[in-house]
């Protein structure tokens, strides 16, 4: 469902639970940054008021995942680690060039957003059918199903605002590109990484 042409290597679960503080971590600012991403968009494209619509949504939704896992951080007796910056955002939105019109500004990071929802979602599922912490991995379960959900808003919004043969053929060429990406990735800590 979710195209990825290189799936995680399971064994990334173990990298996890040897580092739930660090995975829980790094998850918080991830949502942190889903959420800083819908506002982005609002600000730079106010003229699409459907978009404008959703993403005042997701931003909701995506700050009070980001206080559910805050709380678990917490209920670990722990605090919020520093912020990290995510290498797999960073690599990936090297993909499309810079400039170009508006509508292909707003495609390309639709795309983007697109595909870092659905790494997260298949990264999800991962934890959730593997983690030993049931409740976390029930956790992970919820959030999942959410990260489809985003997954495919902003896909349909790509494909409403471009062109979609065209957006198709980048989705598919970013789908190959993010895969070389991967080979590099899965070894560390990190939701994406």
């Amino acid at each position: 469902m979710l195209g990825l042409k290189l799936p995680t290597d399971p064994r990334w679960v173990n990298i996890v639970e040897m580092n739930i503080d660090e995975i829980l971590t790094d998850h918080a600012y991830c949502e942190q940054k889903a959420a800083s991403t819908a506002i982005s968009l609002i600000v730079t494209f106010p003229e699409y008021p459907e978009l404008i619509n959703e993403m005042i949504a997701l931003s909701r939704e995506e700050m009070g995942h980001f206080k559910m896992v805050h709380e678990r951080i917490l209920a670990r007796g722990k605090t919020l680690g520093k912020y990290r910056k995510d290498e797999y955002a960073i690599a990936l939105q090297k993909f499309f060039p810079k400039g170009g019109s508006r509508t292909t500004q707003l495609v390309h990071r639709l795309l983007y957003a697109a595909l870092i929802e659905a790494r997260s979602c298949e990264r999800f599922r991962l934890l959730s059918e593997q983690l030993k912490d049931k409740e976390l991995a029930e956790f992970y379960r919820s959030l999942m199903e959410s990260e489809a959900g985003h997954y495919t808003l902003f896909l349909n919004f790509a494909r409403k605002y471009g062109d979609r043969k065209e957006v198709d053929a980048k989705w598919n060429a970013l789908l190959e590109y993010e895969a070389t990406i991967m080979k590099d990735l899965g070894t560390r800590e990190t939701i994406h990484g």
